[in-house]
């Protein structure tokens, strides 16, 4: 599975994936829509930006992203991957088109 991107689609890539017997999935170009894990980076983004100090170098960025990541509601993660049926309902019954969240 990929999502279209240029790169993923050079001659090298295939060449390697055909040498793997690997045969791509059909897959909505870009699509969010089917990857939940968007939603889990906006809410851990909201969240570090929330904080009364903003992390100032990649150490303290480190830190508040772990400190955060370990405060995420369980409800939130377990809403992204209880989702994911009505997503490919919907991005199926759109034909690969944008759905909402």
């Amino acid at each position: 599975m990929d999502d279209n991107a240029a790169c993923h689609r050079t001659l090298a890539v295939q060449d390697c994936l055909d040498s793997e017997g690997i045969q791509r999935l059909v897959w909505p170009a870009r699509s969010p829509d089917l990857n939940p894990i968007e939603n889990v980076w906006d809410a851990l983004e909201r969240q570090v930006a929330g904080r009364n100090y903003l992390p100032t170098n990649k150490n303290t960025l480190i830190h508040a992203l772990t400190e955060e990541w370990d405060n995420l509601p369980q409800q939130l993660l377990d809403n992204v991957v209880q989702s994911m049926v009505r997503r490919v309902e919907c991005c199926i019954t759109l034909h690969g088109g944008h759905i909402l969240y």
